[in-house]
């Protein structure tokens, strides 16, 4: 087995991404209930805060901070695919298994980044929210709902209008 090398620091905050194996899926939009009750499920059994996140399509990012004694998102992160896959077959939806004895849906890894500082910390909330924009599902922030992003204005730590809105149209002479 490959011995992956991962920063593991008690108490921290990192960023994960994890990504769906078919990249052209919209699982994770069909089935975002389900994703927040597998969320809320591993958050109960192993507890952590998540001050920001964003669900895509195809893949997700979020921030997990750990308890003071804690450097363990990997078994988070493994049983928050097992209890999304497992929802996902109480609905229904088809989950084939690979001869190793893996469900077909989530990519084997994720990414993982430890976050260092505040500026770290505050960049990473910036691409989350901002992430829907660059995939070109939104032209706001404010318009893509499963993100962090509407609790962060409901706090009044962003603006509504943060990050997109209409763009100004330049209208040469003579149109």
């Amino acid at each position: 087995m490959v011995n992956y090398r991962r920063a593991r620091v008690a108490g921290a905050c990192y960023f994960l991404t994890l990504a769906l194996r078919d990249r052209s899926s919209d699982l994770l939009l069909r089935y975002s209930d389900e994703l927040r009750m597998a969320l809320r499920q591993v958050s109960s059994a192993k507890p952590f805060k998540l001050p920001a996140a964003v669900v895509l399509p195809e893949h997700l990012h979020l921030l997990m901070w750990l308890p003071e004694d804690d450097a363990d998102f990997s078994s988070r992160v493994r049983m928050f695919k097992s209890l999304f896959i497992q929802h996902l077959q109480a609905r229904g939806e088809r989950v084939s298994i690979n001869p190793k004895g893996e469900a077909s849906i989530w990519q084997r890894r994720f990414w993982e980044h430890l976050i260092r500082d505040e500026q770290d910390f505050a960049a990473h909330v910036d691409y989350i929210h901002a992430n829907p924009m660059k995939h070109g599902l939104v032209l706001r922030a404010a318009d893509w709902p499963l993100s962090s992003f509407h609790r962060y204005v409901q706090r009044g730590l962003l603006p509504s209008e943060w990050c997109g809105g209409v763009q100004e149209q330049v209208v040469g002479a003579g149109e």
